[in-house]
């Protein structure tokens, strides 16, 4: 028996606008039936983007991924600071205010590594206003005479005589003793991977001091490992 023409459902069948049926669609919606470590980094900085506040599950799980990232920045940039901790709370804290700002979220990371430095800096300039700076080129002077500044080292103990752990913890306790100007370039082109540009935005000079800086930084860190890079 042939259905009549009235039974016949429409091939592409439209729903009215006032429809309960119809349902927007978005990637911010369609991630969010996904748990939050089962996010992409993209669709994760979308959840935190979402709502009036931050996803507490989301936010939480994007602290989890780039908490090592802000530590590694705030450990070469401030090595000697007891108080890098509260740093890092105060980089994360300054993410969930701005979050919502970052309009391209596939760059968190690079815009993260300029929360952390530009903090590092604004703490730095605090630092300086309240206390003199100390020039580590500059001889101390005592009563009998000028001494040089002696610099901890990290050096291994005996029992740890692997000549690889030696010589990057040598790396680190030069790139810790070079000036602030120095160590910042450079750890955000040789750690980092920073593009010169991106660190001439950050630091504030033009791109040739920039340039100028990393290649000088670079000499004085060859110049003190000198030992290990001829063995």
């Amino acid at each position: 028996m042939q259905a009549s023409s009235r039974d016949r459902l429409p091939q592409n069948p439209v729903l009215p606008m006032n429809s309960s049926l119809s349902v927007s669609w978005s990637p911010a919606r369609a991630a969010s039936s996904l748990q939050t470590d089962q996010l992409s980094n993209y669709d994760l900085i979308l959840q935190c983007q979402t709502g009036l506040r931050p996803s507490k599950s989301a936010f939480a799980e994007l602290i989890r991924r780039y908490q090592s990232h802000v530590d590694k920045i705030l450990y070469h940039l401030a090595p000697d600071w007891s108080d890098r901790a509260d740093l890092a709370q105060e980089v994360w804290i300054r993410v969930y205010r701005n979050v919502r700002r970052l309009q391209e979220p596939e760059k968190f990371r690079g815009w993260l590594s300029r929360i952390a430095t530009n903090l590092f800096y604004d703490e730095l300039r605090k630092r300086k206003r309240a206390n003199s700076p100390i020039s580590l080129d500059v001889p101390r002077s005592v009563e009998d005479g000028e001494m040089e500044w002696e610099i901890p080292s990290d050096d291994p103990g005996p029992a740890e005589d692997l000549v690889t752990r030696e010589f990057y913890d040598q790396l680190r306790s030069a790139i810790a003793d070079l000036p602030e100007v120095f160590r910042t370039t450079i750890v955000l082109r040789e750690i980092e991977g920073m593009a010169y540009e991106e660190i001439a935005e950050i630091t504030g000079v033009s791109l040739g001091t920039v340039k100028s800086r990393i290649a000088r930084a670079r000499q004085r860190l060859q110049l003190q490992l000198q030992d290990y890079l001829e063995d």
